[in-house]
């Protein structure tokens, strides 16, 4: 079977185009939110990464951002009482994030937020799950 470049391409062009659009709702989803109680988008990010304590590298990883941002944000949501860095069962050199009972409950009042009309409600479950399934295959074979 001979594939047509042109129309190949014109699926590329459309993809890249719908996905650069969704991650913009989804910045945009994340930041109303964000303003609705009274966090910066990183600091909403974080709180939904934060569902076990992890180091602020993986954090970082999870927020794919620099490890010096990731810091920044955790230091002030440790200013505002929502996380505590406690030493690494396992690593010396390393400090666990942890949220305090006051970041659970934050954690719990963002994720509520980030549901409410999340770019993905048009979607059923069964969408959502394809959705995922393709996203991760193609974030996997780079």
């Amino acid at each position: 079977m001979v594939r047509n470049p042109s129309a190949s391409s014109q699926i590329d062009r459309d993809v890249r185009k719908l996905v650069h659009q969704f991650v913009q709702a989804l910045d945009v989803h994340v930041r109303r939110v964000a303003g609705k109680l009274g966090l910066t988008a990183s600091q909403v990010v974080a709180l939904r990464e934060l569902s076990e304590p992890i180091t602020a590298r993986e954090l970082a990883t999870r927020m794919s951002c620099e490890a010096s941002n990731a810091t920044f944000v955790l230091d002030k949501l440790e200013q505002q009482g929502l996380i505590e860095r406690k030493p690494h069962p396992t690593d010396r050199r390393a400090k666990q994030i942890v949220l305090t009972p006051s970041g659970r409950r934050s954690r719990t009042t963002v994720l509520k937020h980030l549901n409410v009309r999340s770019p993905l409600i048009p979607l059923t479950k069964a969408q959502q799950e394809t959705l995922r399934d393709l996203l991760q295959v193609l974030v996997t074979r780079r």
